[in-house]
């Protein structure tokens, strides 16, 4: 490896630490090998070297590319069309990426999306400490999304197309817009990245892994990414709770079935015999916030605990907006269509009486007028919210009595621990009856799933 390179490597492995991919001393040490194996000379080589010694999991590989980019770019400063023949207009860059998009030219895209940015993304003063390059002014410049239809025009060439044939074509330019889109945000990083440094770009402007994602901001794509990992994280949570349960069911010593083992051995006790536990299954009632962007923690939680539901003898799922109602038969229906499960809730369940904001004192009261059966001494709850009253009441005399008929009450919080009892939030005051919990993204949902469902 020539000079400058390991330390290079060293701050790219650091990055990735930064964003949660667990690359170690040994990754870094089988990186580095594999760059000495592969040279610098192909880039896509190099690439998917590292990959193979730093990926470790699933869902890591686009944080991986981003921070690629930043620490092994394809090229430095302007691209070199800027520096030559770039287009003098918005229209001509316009007419030459429709152009690049029909025909599907990867190379004349990624040229393209250099120009795009190097004309329309730069702000301030390119070298000063206020200026730099921005992929959001760079696409609301350019809308290549309003492109497809003329793109569409030159893929027909003139000629009639089936209804089938036709949805195809228009399916494949947008995924290559949404492409050109994904080239535009990595050429503005890369030239961000000169000015800034690319420490600081990396770790401000590279998208976090979907396990890492908070609830409350994640945009809707993210949110669906993050549905796409239920099955998944379910069978891996199912494995950690049967493992947990497992050791469990081993209790005490049974120190007359020890002593009797030990006749055969003189009267020395080499194979303790024990009471194995045969507990039965918990039951689980999770009771939800669906209203505003805590629906979508909601959601994914309750399509969560549907899909862990071998690993209990029974879950019933309540939800409320400022008003409380069963959905547990809407929660077993919807994990075939994860997308519009809340939607099919607000429209069919009693969720909202009024004004559509949040009601805890009176969602809690009417779960323990309506349903407090379903509460019971092998009942574990799981309250998903914000606790965020709107200036009502917050009911504590109902949590305290759910509390006392449950086996377990846990308060899953999506909103950042700083937060809570700010404004209108009575975050502290219900954490001061039952335990509750910081729970803004996948990784610590999963942390918190294995270590508090009961076995």
């Amino acid at each position: 490896m020539t000079g400058g390179v390991p330390e290079r490597l060293a701050s790219f492995v650091k990055a990735l630490r930064a964003q949660g991919i667990p690359a170690g001393p040994a990754e870094t040490v089988d990186a580095a090998a594999a760059l000495e194996v592969l040279g610098l000379d192909d880039r896509a080589l190099v690439r998917e070297g590292l990959a193979a010694a730093l990926v470790r999991r699933g869902g890591q590989r686009a944080v991986f590319d981003a921070a690629f980019d930043l620490y092994f770019p394809a090229g430095i400063g302007a691209p070199e069309r800027a520096r030559e023949d770039q287009p003098s207009t918005l229209e001509e860059l316009r007419e030459e990426l429709a152009a690049a998009l029909a025909d599907g030219d990867q190379q004349a895209m990624a040229q393209l999306a250099g120009l795009a940015v190097e004309m329309l993304g730069q702000y301030g003063s390119a070298s000063g400490p206020g200026g730099g390059f921005s992929a959001h002014q760079t696409l609301e410049r350019l809308q290549p999304q309003t492109l497809i239809a003329r793109v569409l025009a030159a893929v027909r060439g003139g000629g009639a197309r089936g209804e089938f044939t036709d949805r195809l074509d228009r399916d494949e330019i947008r995924r290559r817009v949404e492409g050109f889109r994904g080239q535009v945000r990595t050429e503005a990083r890369r030239r961000a990245a000169e000015v800034r440094g690319r420490e600081r770009v990396a770790k401000h402007a590279i998208a976090p892994s979907p396990d890492r994602v908070d609830f409350l901001i994640a945009s809707r794509t993210q949110l669906a990414e993050l549905r796409r990992t239920i099955q998944p994280l379910s069978r891996k949570l199912a494995t950690r709770l049967a493992a947990r349960r497992k050791r469990t069911t081993r209790g005490q010593i049974d120190l007359r079935r020890t002593l009797r083992r030990s006749l055969s051995t003189g009267g020395v006790p080499l194979r303790p015999a024990y009471r194995h536990r045969r507990p039965g299954r918990p039951e689980i009632v999770l009771l939800c916030d669906l209203s505003g962007s805590v629906a979508g923690f909601a959601n994914f939680t309750m399509l969560l605990v549907q899909a862990l539901r071998d690993q209990f003898s029974k879950i019933r799922v309540f939800a409320f907006v400022d008003s409380a109602d069963e959905v547990t038969h809407l929660v077993t229906t919807g994990a075939a269509d994860p997308e519009h499960l809340g939607a099919r809730m607000l429209a069919e369940a009693a969720l909202v009486r009024w004004d559509g904001h949040s009601d805890y004192g009176g969602s809690l009261r009417q779960f323990t007028e309506n349903w407090l059966e379903a509460v019971g001494p092998r009942t574990s709850v799981l309250i998903l919210g914000d606790a965020r009253t709107n200036g009502g009441d917050p009911n504590l005399d109902a949590v305290r009595e759910i509390k006392s008929r449950a086996r377990h009450v846990y308060w899953l919080n999506p909103e950042r621990r700083s937060l809570w009892s700010t404004g209108d939030s009575a975050a502290l005051e219900y954490a001061d009856v039952v335990e509750m919990h910081e729970c803004r993204t996948v990784q610590q949902l999963s942390t918190l799933v294995t270590r508090l469902l009961p076995v």
